[in-house]
């Protein structure tokens, strides 16, 4: 039944609607402080379920037929931001066995060693024996308790996380040295399983430099960004890059009309964005929107991507 009300909100042709889903981490085990990630056994489940709703194509392909408007009946496409190494070590196998391809952004500052500020932020309260975290002028959390830290970490993140990039370091390294803990630097890709997707058969993309912030950057440092990433994967890869994504990707906060100029200027085919929906045949390639369900069970799942292209 689901199939069907996909295929007629997604026809074939000039009046197809393309789905993108976004996803990030795929952890081997649920996560105690975190049970919304997704795990192994829950994207598995997922990517069963989207192999048999949907015609999978990968990213590249997906914008030259929505172009052209040949684009096949219930069309979707997978992709993944950030660069995480649980990618390469859990979702690709998962996405394999499914016969599913997927898109992977990659913020190429954290490749071989490097991690996201984010990461830094949760590690070190997660890892923390303190019973509260004093960061002065950002405030006091109270982390004794499981629900302590999920509090305390929501509550740093949505403070710092716009903040000028020199302060949030600042605030990051501050975290660092109260809590006394070195945070993993194991949790981003290498180089070689970078490579090891690509020639899986997964793609591979840009994603800037270090995941900054692109709307509260002058030009210089957007270029330096988005060239930067795609310069470091062209010559990793040894092969052009043409698909992008806007860290956090929401229009206006995250990126602006400036921004969808350069990506542009800079030579990429095509964009994905987080706003939410699906895209049209004629709709902005460097604005394509992106959306995944957060619903655990089938049904959910299928009726919340069902709206999400009713809705586009």
């Amino acid at each position: 039944m689901l199939k069907t009300l996909l295929a007629a909100s997604s026809p074939a042709g000039a009046a197809s609607r393309l789905n993108v889903l976004i996803f990030h981490r795929v952890l081997l085990e649920p996560d105690g402080l975190f049970p919304e990630e997704m795990h192994a056994r829950r994207f598995d489940l997922v990517c069963g379920w989207l192999a048999s709703w949907f015609n999978a194509i990968p990213l590249d392909q997906a914008i030259t037929q929505l172009r052209a408007g040949t684009l096949p009946a219930r069309s979707a496409c997978i992709t993944f931001d950030d660069g995480y190494a649980d990618n390469h070590d859990v979702a690709v196998p998962i996405l394999r066995q499914h016969g599913l391809p997927a898109t992977f952004f990659i913020a190429t500052d954290f490749v071989d060693g490097g991690r996201m500020w984010n990461d830094t932020v949760i590690e070190c309260i997660r890892r923390s024996g303190l019973q509260q975290l004093d960061l002065g002028q950002h405030g006091q959390f109270p982390i004794a308790t499981l629900e302590d830290k999920k509090r305390a970490i929501d509550s740093v993140i949505r403070r710092i996380k716009y903040l000028p990039s020199a302060e949030r370091r600042e605030a990051t390294d501050q975290i660092v040295q109260s809590t006394g803990v070195q945070p993993p630097d194991d949790l981003m890709m290498t180089s070689a399983q970078v490579k090891a997707m690509r020639h899986a058969g997964m793609q591979i993309g840009a994603h800037t430099r270090s995941h900054p912030i692109l709307a509260r950057l002058d030009d210089g440092q957007a270029r330096a960004e988005i060239k930067g990433s795609k310069d470091f994967l062209e010559s990793l890869l040894g092969e052009r890059v043409g698909l992008f994504a806007y860290p956090n990707g929401r229009q206006v906060e995250d990126y602006s009309a400036a921004t969808v100029n350069l990506v542009r200027e800079l030579g990429f085919d095509a964009a994905v964005s987080t706003n939410w929906g699906a895209a049209r045949s004629g709709a902005d390639l460097f604005q394509i929107p992106r959306f995944t369900p957060w619903d655990k069970g089938q049904f959910r799942f299928g009726a919340r991507l069902l709206r999400n292209l009713w809705q586009s």
